[in-house]
This record gives structure tokens, sequence and C-alpha cells, in this order.
């Protein structure tokens, strides 16, 4: 499918989130690139959740825009941010299934909610959106019955549903071991380059940063800002920062 979205399909632009008083972040600007794997990083208590919580619609800033595809996203009425996300998909940390549907039912509901599709075609999509996902023949069972690695990528399966051009992840490899978050690490890149699909990750796993980030952004938990951005990968090496270079080196650097 042709992309409908520009070559920098997010910007953000003198974001400012803030808890009555407290101000958690400040100043926040940024662009993220189409087909970036774009990493949200920081330590603990930086703001990198609620980061994402403003780029999803959930809450919105005291201050600044985040524009999608070249519209004022924050400023839209609720309709438009509505059309917008159903362009996009996310995936929560524990993968955020229905206890109470199978898989199948779990992915069907985007396409029943926000399509005219067929049960057929709904059977063929989500069919194929769980064998994309690595989960071929798991249509029928319930959260409760597979892995937690497992529910991660049917949370994908299911963030996918409808096509998005953007995905959000919100520290996808949380409670993993090391082997299922080596395979979502994978999976992650194959979606994006078969799919050309903008990724946008919080995360702190330094292991998932390197193996899959192209672009990225630090934020300081005491300037409540940027301190550094780019491929982590060149933030490691040269980064002039040695808050940065201590955090991607587990302090050893």
């Amino acid at each position: 499918m042709k992309s409908i979205l520009p070559s920098d399909p997010i910007k953000v632009e003198g974001v400012k989130v803030s808890y009555g008083d407290f101000i958690l972040l400040q100043d926040i600007s940024f662009t993220v690139k189409k087909a970036d794997i774009f990493i949200i990083m920081g330590a603990s208590g930086c703001g990198k959740s609620s980061l994402l919580r403003i780029l999803t619609g959930l809450n919105f800033p005291v201050k600044g825009n985040v524009f999608i595809d070249g519209i004022n996203f924050t400023k839209s009425s609720e309709v438009v941010r509505n059309n917008i996300m159903k362009r996009c998909g996310i995936l929560y940390q524990g993968g955020a299934l229905f206890s109470s549907m199978t898989l199948k039912e779990n992915i069907s509901l985007p396409l029943q909610q926000y399509t005219d599709y067929s049960k057929t075609l709904i059977e063929e999509i989500v069919s194929f959106k769980l064998s994309l996902v690595g989960l071929k023949g798991f249509e029928d069972f319930y959260p409760s019955e597979i892995s937690g690695g497992m529910k991660k990528r049917a949370g994908l399966a299911r963030a996918l549903a409808l096509d998005p051009e953007i995905v959000y992840f919100d520290e996808p490899s949380a409670g993993l071991d090391p082997i299922s978050s080596k395979l979502l690490d994978d999976l992650i890149i194959d979606i994006n380059r078969s799919l050309g699909t903008t990724i946008v990750i919080v995360t702190h796993e330094l292991s998932s940063i390197f193996a899959i980030g192209n672009n990225s952004i630090f934020l300081d938990e005491e300037s409540k800002t940027i301190i550094a951005r780019g491929d982590p990968r060149a933030l490691l090496k040269d980064s002039p920062n040695e808050k940065v270079k201590r955090f991607l080196s587990r302090g050893e650097g």
C-alpha cells in the first residue's frame, strides 16, 4: 500500500509535561522520519512513558504540539485525533489482550469496529497477522494459555490489524527472557523492513536499543529535556555527554 505519510510523519515541537507544579519534561522537540525505528530512552523516571502518552493522545502537554502527517494532533478535535490513531498501532507493556477473548477475537476487534469488512475477510486478515508474528495455529487460544512472549506477539498482531503506518511500543521487552526478547526484536525489524512501518519505542533495554534502533532521543531526568539524539551506536561512540555514554555502556565507558 502506498504511503500516505510524509518523509517526517511525526514532529514534536516545544512540548512541556507537568503535573501541578512538578515539571516532568520541558522544551521537547524532535522529528521521527519515515521508516525510522526511533528509540525514546533514558533512566527510570525521566518521562519516557509520559511522552509516549502525549504522542498517542492519551494525555496532553501543557505546552507545545505534536504533528502527525502534518496535522496538529495536539490541537485537533477528538474526531480528527481518532481518525489519525486509526492509522497507528500501539503495543502496550503487557500486550493488553482481553483475557476473556481468544487471540482471534482480540485481533478481530479493531477490524470489526473500524471497517465494514465481511466476516470471511476479517478471518483471513486475522490468520495472516498471526502468521506474521509466528502464531499461526493459535487462533483459538486464550491469553492465559500462552507464554509472555507469545502474548507480546499477539498484541503486536492486534496493533497491526489495520495496517498502521506508525506503531508505538511501550517497553516491549519488559518481562521477557533474553531469547523471547531477541525474537521480538527480530520481528520488529522484519515488520519495519518488509512493510516500511515507522516504529517508535520507549525502552531502556540496551540490547534492544543497539539491535534495532537507527534514531533516538535521550531524556534526562535532571534537566528534564533531551540531552542527546541520533543513532544509539553513534552516541555510544561519539557522544560528548558523559551521562549518555554511561547509560549506553552500563557505566563502563
